[in-house]
């Protein structure tokens, strides 16, 4: 890896390409029939809810997913260049697209942090990699979650937008625990078009998003 001008480390490109290589974007490229099936449950099923629910007479008010943003924040990464590394590693295993590294934006002596330094790293999913992605964090993830009680259903923005945040990575199958010397969590953005908090709601639970039962009621 490569010194970075702003502190920490960044992959080094050679002539094959990045120094991470990440199975699902370059090695070996996805031979899709058909539409994911999330985003197939979503057209065949979804919609027509959402229709009968809020009354929609016109198919492109429904509210539907736009894209995905994952991010993980490394603060211990202006100590540590390695972490950094990792979790960039980890990223691209689990999403299948390759991350971007994320900066400080301004300088703060308190935590002797610069601006332009390397902070974490992120991806933004969208199309068939944001289905599939979801497909796999409601479905595998997050029942791998210990002691997993369902999402909290207030975490929204207002309009319709939604942040959840994970402990631990190593929910996902794809993340070895071996090649980490710590597990970062990370931050994980519903981008929809619902105009409201309850319609982005009402999609992404009948999208398998495990809201828990007791706050949603109430």
């Amino acid at each position: 890896m490569a010194k970075a001008k702003g502190g920490g480390t960044a992959p080094k490109k050679t002539e094959k390409g990045y120094a991470f290589k990440f199975k699902r974007t370059m090695d070996e490229p996805m031979q899709r029939i058909g539409r994911p099936r999330l985003q197939q449950f979503y057209d065949d099923t979804v919609v027509a809810a959402l229709k009968e629910e809020f009354g929609y007479t016109n198919i492109h008010k429904v509210p539907r997913l736009t894209k995905i943003v994952c991010n993980i924040g490394l603060g211990e990464a202006l100590k540590q260049p390695k972490l950094l590394e990792q979790a960039f590693e980890s990223m691209g295993k689990f999403t299948g697209q390759r991350p971007v590294v994320t900066r400080a934006r301004k300088s703060i002596a308190t935590f002797k942090l610069r601006e332009g330094m390397k902070i974490g790293c992120m991806v933004t999913l969208r199309r068939n990699m944001m289905w599939d992605f979801a497909d796999r964090l409601f479905t595998v993830a997050l029942p791998r979650t210990r002691d997993f009680r369902g999402l909290s259903p207030k975490a929204f923005d207002g309009r319709g937008n939604y942040t959840m945040g994970i402990k631990e990575i190593l929910i996902f199958p794809e993340v070895d625990i071996e090649e980490l010397t710590a597990v970062p969590g990370m931050n994980i953005c519903f981008h929809t078009t619902a105009k409201t908090d309850q319609e982005g709601r009402a999609l992404l639970t009948k999208l398998g998003v495990p809201f828990r039962q007791q706050q949603q009621a109430a």
